[in-house]
């Protein structure tokens, strides 16, 4: 850390970066009042703020001790911040700040920047990979049908259901991000907060409390740069062996069906490494289609003999994975033994507090109170590991209410970001205690700062069935970009998709193309959807059992090189699909890829997400890249291949480690 004083203010850099330019004509810091209104209908947040106060911190005196420098500022003669900077023991710069004034509850920071600079991170963003020239509000919510203000989908389910959601809308924000400069910034706050990428001199991040701190490192490379931010905020542990040998099939309908499906999917060629039935607890019906009974343990009317039926499975290499979220339906077993215990989150005045989630209400589990954590670990543990589930999706993080009341004392406004880490911190520990941590796989789409070493695998949440760039296929490449650049290195999606409204409905050639996709990512695992009739399925007809086994035998076949970037992943923090510019930094182009990977160091993916497009236009940074289904070779550039069904634009180093593997992908 280096300060520099000038004649009116001074300069804060770190490692030859500059992180604040302070003066009286332009201050790198403001303090305001504000009065925030959130208003939720299902998820979904309509969030307005009035200031009443903003005033740029101009007057400040500063204190240079042995090991810290402290920063004094003052407003109309009154101190009213000080922010201490150092640095640490790991060579990070650190700024704590600490209110002098308790009225403040707005506060503005700008980092400085370059006007061509590139970011990313922020959580996990699906519009946008390169963050650059746009704001990112940063609120835990339902991402919303659409995501893009000019379609139809989205007018649609505004005007219907307040749920269209926007470009910066996700369920795993971070005040976090990352510059093609190669330095992380990241602002420790729970509260709401949104950061400006609009301005060319400076980064302004802006939240809804004074924050605990800023933290801002540096590296010489962007391997580096990934341990170092995975040091931070933890890293997650490697997958289960098991996950690897095939697709995890998202199947409904109860026991028979269930063993019908995976028998009838093997005996086609499909590589079955697990079935994922959400409904084991059993279903509900609504008008958005078919939803879940939110009473957590088995329900054997819908799956009878599954206690047996499920080792049986096992036996047979299939593993059975179910479904859980941290609330708890209204008037059955567990809600009752909850509200009986004082374990749910309560109206101000100790009251009963639910929440409607689309016709049905729940209990919220109050993970501030520890009894609670303990008591929801134990549903855990006795009703889905100890019966045998080896997985589960865990839902719904991100529905924390701001007008509910805590355990802890402490604002739902403030604990609503930090909701997605209590609900991973819960189930990650009810595995370990379990001692199940190498073979139980859990993933999540809700997510937040410190969510890393809990949440063992991202799920890209609820992807429409369409084509559209905002909310299908494509998003979920900038997805995984986005957080895997802030630790989150193992993410995947519902191969087709999950939404289906508003004369959405998925095509077979939609699910061929997701499915291709699916097979260069950690994970492979179906969804029907929400509406399973509407949908084409994985086993709607012999095509598309057929191309679905030729993707299961590709991503089995992968299953040492996979494996190897997933330990990289749990040891070094490096993602496993990772932006092009993580190993070809000197590549301007390379930084505003956003629909093309690297799938571990050796594989360049460029996914096909438009519909009927059967010749594919991509980038590849300057290597000796080997097309694997030509064999042909490029050096980079831009260039065109021909990608039919079956043929996804997939190409290997040609000086790779594994060559000899990856050639091997064109036999399938």
């Amino acid at each position: 850390m280096k300060l520099t004083q000038t004649p009116s203010g001074f300069t804060i850099s770190h490692k030859n970066r500059t992180v604040f330019e302070h003066s009286q004509v332009s201050p790198a810091l403001y303090l305001g009042i504000g009065q925030g209104t959130f208003d939720m209908y299902r998820g979904n947040f309509d969030i307005s703020d009035y200031v009443s106060e903003r005033l740029p911190l101009k007057k400040f005196a500063i204190t240079e001790n042995s090991d810290d420098v402290v920063v004094t500022f003052s407003l109309d003669g009154e101190a009213v911040l000080e922010a201490r900077m150092y640095e640490t023991a790991e060579s990070r710069l650190k700024v704590e700040f600490t209110a002098l004034d308790e009225k403040y509850n707005r506060f503005w920071a700008r980092v400085s920047a370059t006007e061509s600079e590139s970011v990313y991170g922020c959580g996990e963003q699906l519009s946008y990979l390169n963050l650059r020239g746009k704001n990112f509000p940063l609120w835990s919510s339902e991402p919303g049908v659409g995501r893009n203000k000019n379609t139809y989908t989205t007018w649609q389910a505004d005007v219907k259901d307040k749920a269209g959601g926007d470009y910066y809308t996700t369920n795993y924000p971070q005040p976090t991000f990352v510059s093609d400069k190669k330095y992380f910034c990241h602002l420790e706050t729970r509260a709401y907060a949104d950061f400006d990428f609009t301005h060319a001199e400076y980064h302004e991040l802006q939240c809804w409390n004074i924050p605990e701190y800023l933290l801002f490192d540096a590296e010489e490379s962007f391997p580096e740069l990934m341990t170092n931010i995975t040091g931070v905020f933890g890293r997650q542990p490697a997958l289960p062996e098991w996950v690897y040998n095939g697709v995890i099939l998202g199947i409904q309908g109860g026991t028979e069906i269930t063993i019908e499906k995976v028998e009838a999917a093997k005996a086609a060629g499909v590589e079955v490494s697990g079935a994922w039935c959400q409904d084991w607890q059993g279903i509900k019906m609504t008008s958005f289609g078919k939803r879940l009974q939110w009473d957590w343990q088995w329900n054997a009317d819908l799956y009878p003999d599954l206690d047996t039926k499920i080792h049986d499975l096992k036996e047979q290499g299939v593993r059975f994975l179910g479904y859980i979220n941290p609330y708890v339906l209204e008037d059955f077993p567990l809600y009752n033994e909850a509200f009986e215990k004082g374990y749910l989150a309560t109206q101000e005045d100790g009251s009963k507090y639910v929440v409607d989630f689309g016709e049905f209400d729940c209990g919220v589990v109050d993970f501030t109170n520890p009894e609670a954590c303990e008591w929801y670990k134990g549903v855990i543990k006795q009703n889905m590991i100890d019966f045998g589930l080896d997985g589960w999706m865990g839902d719904f993080g991100e529905y924390l209410p701001t007008d509910c009341s805590l355990h802890n004392g402490v604002s739902a406004e403030i604990e609503h970001n930090k909701w997605p880490y209590r609900w991973a911190k819960v189930q990650h520990e009810a595995i370990e205690e379990a001692g199940k941590t190498d073979d139980i796989l859990f993933f999540m789409r809700a997510g937040g700062t410190g969510i890393q070493g809990y949440c063992h695998a991202l799920w890209a949440g609820d992807q429409s069935v369409i084509w559209e760039k905002d909310d299908g296929l494509a998003s979920v490449i900038p997805a995984a970009l986005s957080a895997g650049l802030m630790g989150n290195g193992i993410s995947h999606s519902d191969i087709g998709g999950y939404t289906t409204l508003h004369g959405n409905v998925r095509s077979k050639e939609l699910f061929q193309r997701w499915a291709e996709m699916a097979a260069f990512t950690p994970i492979m695992r179906s969804h029907e959807g929400n509406r399973p009739g509407d949908n084409h399925q994985f086993d709607t007809d012999a095509e598309t059992l057929a191309h679905l086994a030729r993707m299961t035998k590709i991503y089995k076949h992968l299953k040492p090189y996979i494996k190897a970037a997933v330990e990289e992943n749990a040891t070094k923090g490096m993602p496993v699909q990772r932006p092009l510019f993580m190993h070809y930094e000197q590549d301007s182009e390379a930084y505003q890829i956003q629909y093309q990977y690297l799938f571990g160091r050796d594989l360049m993916v460029a996914p096909v997400y438009n519909q009927g497009e059967t010749v594919k236009e991509l980038y590849l940074p300057e290597d000796e890249w080997v097309h694997v289904w030509t064999g042909e070779t490029f050096t980079g550039g831009w260039i065109k291949v021909d990608a039919p069904i079956g043929q996804p634009p997939v190409f290997f180093r040609k000086q790779a480690q594994d060559a000899e593997l990856l050639a091997a992908i064109k036999q399938f």
